[in-house]
């Protein structure tokens, strides 16, 4: 099958994409309302950009109800501080219960049963049962398109990783065990995919 773009409807052009595009990163973005307490929403278009700086950037569409920009959006804007975490299989459920959408202010994590923690060395906690979590500060902020769409790029300060996920090898690096962390990818509509087998292909020298 072969699908041209070309006049096509961005929300029909959206539908192919993410089922295509698969399996996607979640960013889950923890970010302060203006009240003091948290927004908590995840963006599946996301990745990191680079390593000097060290960046990642991901994507927030509008409200569909209203058009508005979203509350993640705003508060990074407006505070510069944010943190993204990385979701395992058992936190599914309450990732996909926090992008309901809710009126600007109100926090996502009073209709789930997620603990906070302090995140050492910033501002800002992090989910406590997460196994990877990424304290960012806003770097820069770029809108797309005629929507239009936000690409929000943040600059990684420092990473939290759990213990049981991390380890040094036999040569003193320190290496990450991705069984451990057991990561979720977003595939299309309801699906997401949970870690499966591990290829280990080397690199031609």
């Amino acid at each position: 099958m072969h699908i041209d773009f070309e006049g096509m409807a961005p929300q029909n052009i959206y539908h192919i994409l993410t089922q295509t595009l698969i399996p996607r990163p979640v960013a889950w973005v923890l970010s302060e309302n203006p009240d003091g307490d948290y927004n908590l929403a995840p963006f599946s278009f996301f990745t990191p950009i680079t390593s000097n700086p060290p960046l990642l950037m991901f994507s927030v569409g509008k409200k569909p109800t209203d058009g508005a920009f979203k509350d993640t959006r705003v508060n990074i804007e407006q505070r510069k501080r944010f943190v993204v975490h990385i979701a395992h299989r058992e936190l599914a459920p309450a990732m996909t219960e926090t992008s309901r959408t809710m009126p600007h202010g109100e926090s996502e994590l009073a209709n789930t049963d997620l603990e906070l923690t302090d995140f050492e060395g910033f501002e800002l906690p992090r989910l406590k049962d997460c196994r990877v979590a990424m304290a960012c500060e806003l770097y820069d902020i770029k809108e797309i398109g005629p929507t239009p769409q936000t690409l929000v790029f943040g600059k990684i300060l420092n990473v939290y990783v759990a213990d049981e996920a991390a380890k040094h090898d036999d040569k003193g690096r320190l290496v990450f065990d991705a069984a451990a962390i057991d990561p979720i990818g977003r595939l299309g509509g309801s699906e997401y995919v949970t870690f499966g087998e591990v290829l280990k292909i080397p690199r031609p020298i």
